[in-house]
This record gives C-alpha cells, structure tokens and sequence, in this order.
C-alpha cells in the first residue's frame, strides 16, 4: 500500500508504488520484481526528465519541489550526472552537493520554521543520485513518523494548501541561495 500518495509526475513518489507508477503503473510494479528486471533496462526517470517542479538548476545539480501530494515542502537536490551513490562524487563535488542541501534547509528553516527538517538519501528504488529535503511539521498527516510510513491523522487541506502557496512563493528565494 502507498501510504505517501503523490500527485502524477515524472518520477512519482520513491515508495515501492509510486515508482511502479512512474515507470509504467501498477501492471509493471505487480510484475517487476528484483529477480525478474534488468534495472540497466528501465530508462532513469531522474535522467529523462528534471523530475519535479525546477527551482534551480546549475551545472552539476537541480533543486526541485517534489510535488508530494500532502507535502508541499518537500524538495530533492538532484545530481545531474547519472550516479547511484554519494561515494562515486569525488570529495569536490561531495562538498558542492552537501552545500546545496544546507542551503535548500536552511532556506526551509528560516521561511518556513517547521517543527523538523528530514534529510534522506535512499536511491534504492530510483539509483540515480538524490537528496530528500523535506520540511515537516507537527500538524502534517505522518508527523513524526517519515513520510513513507502510515499517516497519523487526517490530512489538513486548508493547512497544506497555505503552505504550497507559501513554497512557491520561497522558491525564488532557494534559487538566489545556490547561485554562484
């Protein structure tokens, strides 16, 4: 069961559902299993496409606003070469790469004052280099649990829908961050 819904996007949600969604819908997801698919043969939805709403893009990563359904602070900091692990970065671009997740934070932080910031770096499903920067806070519907787990409560639109708009309107403000 997804327990993370997500709006229709190029790479969907990174829980086991939403990938079978993104890369071909449930039909793929009930019939791929790790002993049957080739990975190497499912095309990167990360490589095809910038993989949510762009709110920056420089030379060696993109920051984009994930377009979760019930998580509008949720953003990704996505490496644009195809690599699957932090370690395959030499040290420079490791330290480029943790300074655009500091800054996309500490924007988050200061804009929106959530109760928690959750970092994460899975690539298990999607193998292509990302980072999970997620703001949350006390009244969303898996608080404190991660957003992949069963929700708590019941979702609060009104509150979810302030904070979108509220997302959209820092966005610029994460793009100046991580300009040279």
């Amino acid at each position: 069961m997804n327990v993370a819904p997500t709006l229709p996007t190029a790479c969907g949600s990174l829980p086991p559902e939403g990938v079978g969604l993104a890369w071909g819908g449930p039909a793929l997801a009930a019939e791929a299993s790790p002993l049957t698919v080739d990975a190497s043969s499912i095309p990167c939805p990360l490589c095809g496409s910038d993989g949510g709403l762009l709110v920056y893009r420089g030379l060696d990563f993109r920051v984009i606003q994930a377009q979760e359904l019930g998580f509008p602070a949720f953003y990704r900091v996505i490496w644009n070469r195809h690599v699957a692990e932090f370690s395959d970065l030499s040290p420079a671009e490791r330290e480029v790469c943790m300074q655009a997740v500091v800054a996309v934070e500490q924007v988050l932080r200061h804009e929106l004052a959530p109760a928690k910031i959750n970092l994460a770096a899975l690539g298990t499903m999607v193998p292509h280099l990302h980072w999970h920067v997620i703001a949350r806070f006390a009244w969303d519907s898996h608080f404190p649990a991660p957003v992949w787990a069963a929700a708590q409560r019941q979702a609060d639109a009104e509150k979810i829908d302030a904070l979108a708009l509220r997302c959209l309107a820092i966005n610029p403000l994460i793009a100046e961050k991580l300009r040279p």
